[in-house]
């Protein structure tokens, strides 16, 4: 049985929610309501797929994939036909009833998505690197596709390390905004553009960093204006206050501690 926790506040006119399951907790954003999903912290670590599925709902199928910080999504059948153990993807989208789609993630964002008609979900591991392929869009069209409204589409991004203590080089900072602008990073002058562009951004992606060549990089705000350019309102995107890095009692973080640990966040389908 699932307790309610009393730690509630809200974000973006979004309710995030801790939820407890055998005394562990984890977090569940109001967007998303009406599907079953999580957000897990570092305490389930030893849980098997299979056990934080029964979490969510019992008789679901559980999915993942091999994350590969690219910009590939699949399918449970797409999955089911492979003969390798797991397939390489960092998006999962869903293509038929109470599949459980799971992502993992340390500092990278985990973005759970869902068709509020439809009832077809899907999770996605942002990291920089898959921020910069625009993984978040593509999900996305994988939605179109199958018909979807973009007024039926809700995105939820998860803990993830915040932009205030995410020191990048400008060039990798160029490379994710990049995503948002149509110029070429390899050109010697584009990579100045794309960050004078960012810095407009009210407010914006990047924060100052005292050492040369560095900024902060928030790419759950670089995540949120992608879907702003797709025509999402920020109504239909919920961000989490929650910092992997910054929060060490319910997080793992790599930038933090080096440690090849992880948490999962995962989402069940309606349809």
């Amino acid at each position: 049985m699932v307790a309610v926790s009393s730690s509630i506040f809200s974000t973006q006119q979004t309710t995030w929610e801790w939820r407890q399951s055998k005394g562990l907790d984890y977090l569940q954003c109001g967007l998303l309501a009406g599907f079953s999903h999580g957000f897990f912290t570092r305490h389930f670590y030893e849980y098997t797929l299979r056990d934080l599925t029964k979490v969510l709902t019992p008789d679901a199928e559980t999915y993942r994939s091999k994350q590969v910080h690219g910009k590939h999504i699949v399918t449970p059948s797409e999955i089911a036909q492979t003969e390798t153990e797991l397939v390489e993807a960092d998006g999962l989208f869903s293509d038929g009833k109470k599949q459980a789609l799971w992502v993992a993630s340390a500092d990278c964002t985990p973005a759970l998505i869902a068709d509020v008609h439809t009832g077809r979900v899907a999770a996605v591991h942002a990291g920089w690197r898959g921020t910069a392929l625009s993984i978040l869009p593509k999900a996305i069209d994988r939605f179109f596709q199958k018909g979807s409204d973009l007024s039926n589409l809700r995105v939820a991004l998860g803990p993830a390390i915040s932009g205030e203590v995410y020191q990048v080089s400008e060039t990798v900072a160029a490379q994710v905004g990049a995503s948002l602008f149509p110029l070429d990073v390899t050109i010697p002058s584009a990579e100045k553009k794309i960050l004078e562009q960012l810095w407009q951004y009210q407010p914006s992606p990047l924060l100052p960093d005292s050492q040369p060549e560095k900024v902060r990089l928030d790419v759950r705000r670089v995540n949120s204006l992608q879907l702003e350019k797709m025509g999402f309102h920020p109504e239909q995107i919920a961000i989490a206050p929650d910092c992997t890095y910054q929060q060490p009692q319910q997080f793992f973080s790599y930038r933090r501690s080096q440690e090849k640990a992880v948490q999962w966040s995962g989402i069940v389908s309606n349809a």
